[in-house]
């Protein structure tokens, strides 16, 4: 027999066996690996979520016991008719539908300048950055000093346009508008970076062959930048949906710990951290737990859907 015949044989054996070796080290090697991760995504991700949703559905739940009454729909009728939940519903929604469109239009002008050979552009790109490396705490105290009634930046800046000076962390009417604010500037450093790597993964062939056919810089930017960052765009506005829908870090040093000054602005997840440490209704805030999560959710698959629509290339 020949030696061609021979390793003819053997090859397909061989190839067999290697196929058999691979497929068990495929799935056990990498497994292997993954289960710390999987273990602790079980333990502090999944366990959790789960322990919320039937949580919510525990009447009369006693922590310390861990007995209630029965499983029902009781809590979630409880905090629908909460006129506190119903306040919390309305504030985060005017919160999320006014931060995240004026921070990401803001961010959008912010990034674009970053984008060009700008002078002293790393100067520039450290000051909007900053922002994000610095304690939360420390930024909402500053931002309380910038909205003092009687000594506070914003009043001087407004003073110069001949505006009278506002109290916006002790009437009532403005405490809000003064959340918003601070939430605007927090969000603008992450929209940034996002944004601007965005920008900077757009070939810039497109916008020289545009400027050749004598396109302006304005349909350049609405017509091939602005389409091309579609994706990212749409990214920014999703993370930002679900970042603003869990405001409550700006509560604490505005308002010394509490929803404003006359308990006005209550937000829902300050309303679940009342309800729960608080007041220690555990079942009423896992149903507004839940619900925050469903709205979220439902506004996440919308803009998923919506976003499909948005690239025209």
């Amino acid at each position: 027999m020949s030696r061609i015949s021979i390793l003819t044989r053997r090859l397909p054996r061989q190839a067999e066996g290697e196929r058999q070796r691979i497929s068990v080290r495929t799935f056990a090697e990498p497994l292997a690996y993954l289960l710390p991760f999987f273990i602790g995504l079980a333990i502090f991700t999944l366990f959790p979520i789960i322990n919320v949703f039937l949580l919510s559905f525990k009447e009369d739940y006693r922590m310390l016991s861990g007995e209630f009454s029965r499983y029902g729909l009781g809590n979630y009728a409880f905090i629908l008719k909460d006129p506190y939940f119903i306040n919390g519903l309305k504030n985060t929604a005017i919160y999320v539908f006014t931060v995240v469109p004026v921070s990401t239009v803001l961010a959008l002008f912010f990034a674009y300048m970053l984008n060009k050979k700008l002078r002293l552009n790393p100067l520039y790109q450290t000051a909007f950055f900053l922002p994000m490396v610095t304690s939360v705490i420390a930024v909402g105290l500053a931002w309380k000093w910038i909205f003092n009634y009687d000594y506070g930046v914003l009043n001087f800046f407004l003073s110069l346009f001949n505006i009278d000076p506002i109290n916006w962390l002790n009437n009532p009417h403005y405490g809000l508008w003064a959340i918003i604010i601070y939430g605007i500037w927090s969000y603008l450093p992450f929209t940034i970076i996002l944004l601007l790597s965005g920008l900077q993964n757009i070939d810039p062939l497109y916008a020289t062959a545009a400027r050749v056919d004598g396109a302006s810089n304005f349909k350049i930017f609405f017509r091939i930048t602005l389409p091309l960052l579609a994706p990212t765009v749409g990214l920014v506005l999703i993370v930002n949906i679900i970042s603003a829908s869990k405001v409550f870090n700006e509560l604490f040093p505005l308002f010394n710990g509490k929803p404003g000054v006359a308990y006005n602005l209550y937000t829902v997840v300050y309303y679940i951290y009342e309800v729960f440490y608080v007041k220690w209704r555990l079942g009423q805030a896992g149903a507004a737990a839940v619900i925050l999560f469903l709205i979220v959710l439902v506004f996440t698959m919308v803009q998923l859907y919506l976003q499909r629509n948005w690239k025209h290339y």
